[in-house]
This record gives C-alpha cells, sequence and structure tokens, in this order.
C-alpha cells in the first residue's frame, strides 16, 4: 500500500512540473500581414540590458536592411532596450545589381534620383499607435536615407511619438539623411539627433549611445 501511495506522488508531481512548463511559453507579436513582429524578452548579460519599467515608455526599433549592417545595429538596440523590432522589408527585394553605385542605370541609384520614389513596402507595423519612442535605423546611400524610408514615414501617424535615427555607412555621416526625413513627418513627432555606425559597432558601444541620449528611456 506505502508503494502504490509513493508511486502516485510521483505521478502528481511530475505532472504538476510539466504543466507549469508549459505555462512559460512565450508567443510572438504578430502584424496585421501575418508576419511576426519580434518581441524581445531582454539580454542574458543584466548589465548590456537597459530595458523598459512595466509602466515606462513602449519602444518601437524600425530598420531597414540591405547588407545586414543596420540589422545589426537594431538588434543590439532592442535587446539592450528590451523593445520589439521590425524589420522594413520591400515588396520586391533588391539585388547585389540593385546597389550597384557605380552604375547609374541600377534600381537604387534611379530610386535615389527620383525625389518622388516611393519603394512598396512587404508588411505593416498595424499597432504603431501603441508605441512612444522609435528608433529608426537605414543605411546611407549617397548621402541620404533609401527612399523605402519615406515610404515607411509616410504610412503612419507619428504625432506625440519621439523618433531617434541612426544610419549605418562606410565612412558618410548621417549628415542630411535625419534632416531629410524628419521633413517627411514634420512637427507630428519630436525627433532627436541621430547618429552614425560602422560595420563593425560593438554592443558596448551602442548601449554607450543609448546612454548618452537626452530621453527618458527606464
Amino acid at each position: 500500500m506505502r508503494i502504490w501511495r509513493s508511486v502516485l506522488s510521483s505521478i502528481c508531481i511530475l505532472g504538476l512540473s510539466l504543466f507549469f512548463a508549459a505555462c512559460g511559453t512565450n508567443s510572438p507579436v504578430q502584424t496585421g500581414s501575418g508576419r511576426s513582429l519580434e518581441k524581445n524578452d531582454g539580454y542574458s548579460e543584466e548589465a548590456d540590458t537597459i530595458g523598459q519599467a512595466g509602466n515606462g515608455p513602449k519602444i518601437l526599433v524600425a530598420y531597414f536592411s540591405c547588407t545586414g549592417n543596420t540589422k545589426m545595429i537594431a538588434e543590439y538596440t532592442a535587446e539592450i532596450l528590451q523593445a520589439d523590432l521590425y524589420e522594413i522589408i520591400p515588396e520586391i527585394a533588391y539585388t547585389d545589381d540593385d546597389l550597384n553605385y557605380s552604375n547609374d542605370k541600377s534600381r537604387s541609384s534611379i530610386e535615389q534620383n527620383d525625389i518622388s520614389a516611393r519603394p512598396v513596402i512587404s508588411g505593416s507595423v498595424e499597432n504603431m499607435g501603441d508605441y512612444d519612442i522609435v528608433f529608426l535605423g537605414y543605411p546611407i546611400w549617397w548621402g541620404e536615407a533609401p527612399k523605402i524610408m519615406n515610404t515607411f514615414l509616410e504610412s503612419y501617424s507619428f504625432e506625440g511619438k519621439t523618433i531617434i535615427p541612426f544610419c549605418t555607412s562606410g565612412s558618410s555621416g548621417i549628415g542630411s539623411s535625419a534632416e531629410n526625413l524628419h521633413a517627411v513627418v514634420s512637427d507630428e513627432a519630436e525627433w532627436l539627433s541621430g547618429t552614425r555606425f560602422s560595420g563593425n559597432t560593438s554592443k558596448e558601444n551602442v548601449a554607450e549611445w543609448i546612454q548618452s541620449i537626452d530621453i527618458d528611456i527606464k
């Protein structure tokens, strides 16, 4: 009789363990188009994480990247801030030929020389209205932001939000690119000064930049 009681007790403990393990599973946030909007649960190294308090501002890191450099900085930023991450993906992907800077007939050359160019974006941020702060990342093409960034900014209302731009490039600074993007949203949002990163920027450098920003992100 004692043996059966011991067996039943072990089965109950095992069942409860499996139940609580299942309850701890996280699910991705979904956008209206069915694309996943990555929900960042924080970085394992607590010292490198600034994070958001439960009642703090809601932060989105939105970025466009073709070579992966801007993607890396955006991921660092989202990890440090425990923010949501959204990739701006063109409906028609850019090929290597499209990005041939030396060919004035390439797609990117034509777009950058056309003030009205607005490449179509695949997907959208369904809950943009929920965010208080938007970090906006992009590469530098011919000294400016790619025209797809104009498409993104013109797709939403940024009234009452704070926008913080950052860019990646081999040598060019952020220059007038942020000013020209700022003009797209007019005075709807508070636009802070941006910065430029190289392709080999470390996560620690990104954290130092975030900590230097004059805004309460806690």
